[in-house]
């Protein structure tokens, strides 16, 4: 086998990974149950159970949200979010799509 097709060989799985993560990263978020979401949840307006169809927010988080916000008398930003108890800056990211601060709450599961 020549070095062109070792390296070639040795190329392949690397391109296929990094393709199949691209595509993951392209595709809408996850709910807990495996669905995808569309649409937002107002943090100054939502309930518990609303924040909790946010990806990796469970209700011990919810309930840190519900009480910050009671607490400051509400976001006005969403980086605010990153003072809450277990919502670093990977969990934002990973929420951010989803969060706003005005408007009405719309998150479904698709």
């Amino acid at each position: 086998m020549s070095n062109s097709a070792i390296r070639t060989a040795r190329a392949l799985p690397l391109a296929l990974l990094l393709l199949l993560g691209l595509g993951l990263a392209a595709s809408p978020a996850l709910a807990a149950d495996g669905g995808s979401l569309s649409g937002v949840v107002n943090v100054n307006t939502a309930t518990a159970d609303q924040l909790m169809l946010l990806p990796g927010i469970g209700e011990a988080k919810a309930q840190a949200i519900l009480e910050r916000r009671k607490e400051q008398g509400g976001y006005k930003s969403v980086d605010e979010l990153l003072e809450v108890k277990g919502i670093g800056a990977a969990a934002l990211e990973k929420i951010r799509p989803f969060v706003v601060i005005q408007g009405q709450t719309s998150l479904a599961r698709e």
